[in-house]
């Protein structure tokens, strides 16, 4: 009796199971197919390339497989200037593509559409790599973001890109966001301001359709720290986030988040060894009274895990 009544009971916690499940996962992603994605949507899934986090492609996290997102200033062909700075995403040879060029349903009815007819996306080719852009165009008089093939449309190469493109104007957006998530970011902040009070002091909340293509969400599960979903309009100091980053003491005393000057690597922006222990030495002289200033922080590494990380912060506007 008591065996049967434990069969029954096990059933019916695996069906409330799935069924949460199904609730969970399953749901929303048809709400969001039906909803279409907006210019947010694109950007992210364009910007930080395919699923963040573990995959066979970056097993240890560290940012590899990634896109990289360009403020464009000059037709690459002509060195014409452009009518006004865009911005692209260049997917070099070997990059994967997001879900939203190899599953364009994902994108929205109208959206996929779009992209397949105007930015002929279905001509993109991992092997060579291809530059994408997000563009407009209208159906039945409505207009409707797009993702627009560059490589197909103008003829532009990801070398082409970053022949002509200055490092200030590069941000490693995609390999930012696998620091994010591997250094467990999303464990303190959220990207997700709730509809309370913090409207006023974090922004608007995104909507439904910011979120096509984008694997996680990282959207976080508690909030012990600020909310970082419009922290790129708030705060868009790179100094800043640079001393924040190496010791959060430095701009706020109080603060309880850890120190991530490992993410500057061994060496400076001039190559020069970074010596770690005279830096912390220095700042305990400063914290206790011993010296006027603190000691400066090292620039870090045009390829070093910081930047990427602080490109990735600044990209969340």
């Amino acid at each position: 009796m008591a065996f049967r009544e434990y069969k029954i009971g096990a059933r019916m916690f695996g069906l409330a199971l799935a069924s949460s499940m199904f609730i969970t996962l399953v749901m929303p992603t048809l709400d969001i197919r039906s909803v279409g994605s907006t210019d947010i949507a694109l950007d992210k899934q364009l910007a930080a390339g395919r699923e963040t986090g573990f995959n066979l492609d970056d097993p240890f996290l560290l940012g590899k497989n990634k896109p990289l997102k360009v403020l464009l200033h000059a037709d690459p062909k002509t060195n014409a200037p452009l009518d006004a700075p865009r911005y692209v995403y260049v997917f070099q040879a070997g990059t994967s593509f997001p879900s939203g060029i190899l599953h364009p349903v994902t994108l929205g009815e109208n959206q996929a559409k779009l992209s397949e007819s105007q930015g002929q996306i279905s001509a993109a080719d991992k092997t060579v790599g291809a530059v994408f852009a997000v563009a407009h165009g209208a159906i039945d008089g409505k207009e409707y973001p797009f993702i627009e093939n560059l490589t197909a449309t103008r003829g532009w190469t990801p070398a082409d890109i970053l022949q002509v493109s200055k490092d200030e104007d590069v941000a490693h957006v995609g390999a930012g966001k696998t620091l994010f998530v591997r250094e467990g970011c999303w464990w303190c902040h959220t990207l997700l301001p709730e509809e309370t009070q913090d409207w006023q002091v974090f922004g608007a909340p995104p909507a439904l359709g910011d979120f096509n293509g984008e694997s996680p969400t990282a959207f976080g599960s508690d909030r012990k720290a600020p909310d970082l979903l419009h922290v790129g309009s708030r705060n868009s100091s790179r100094e800043w986030l640079m001393m924040h980053f190496f010791n959060p003491r430095l701009v706020q005393t109080h603060s309880i988040m850890p120190r991530f000057d490992y993410l500057w690597g061994k060496t400076d922006a001039d190559g020069h060894p970074i010596d770690f222990d005279k830096w912390r030495t220095e700042y305990l002289e400063y914290h206790d009274g011993k010296r006027v200033v603190p000691p400066e922080v090292p620039t870090y590494a045009k390829d070093s895990e910081i930047r990427y990380l602080i490109d990735f912060i600044l990209s969340l506007k």
